[in-house]
């Protein structure tokens, strides 16, 4: 037995922040925050919503596309008003 305890790793999150994920019933969105027990996802058209990560793998399934465009604004927003900022 060793005197130290078990280090346990921190486990990642199975749906990254801001990945694009396509639900069975309010279609696609992007991820706004997932832990081990909850993802919340804003979707396009259903607006957000939260759910038990458990019950909500099987409906959600990561897909390949852009993130919408109001999202690519608000970035090109932040990285402007950064750049202002460090002049």
């Amino acid at each position: 037995m060793s005197r130290f305890p078990k280090k346990t790793m921190a486990s990642k999150p199975p749906f990254a922040t801001g990945a694009q994920v396509e639900h069975a019933k309010f279609g696609p969105g992007s991820v706004v925050s997932c832990t081990d027990q909850h993802i919340v996802i804003k979707f396009d058209e259903a607006g957000e919503k939260k759910f038990v990560l458990e019950i909500a793998r099987e409906h959600v399934k990561k897909i390949d596309r852009q993130p919408p465009a109001e999202k690519k604004k608000a970035r090109a927003k932040k990285k402007a008003v950064a750049a202002e900022a460090a002049e």
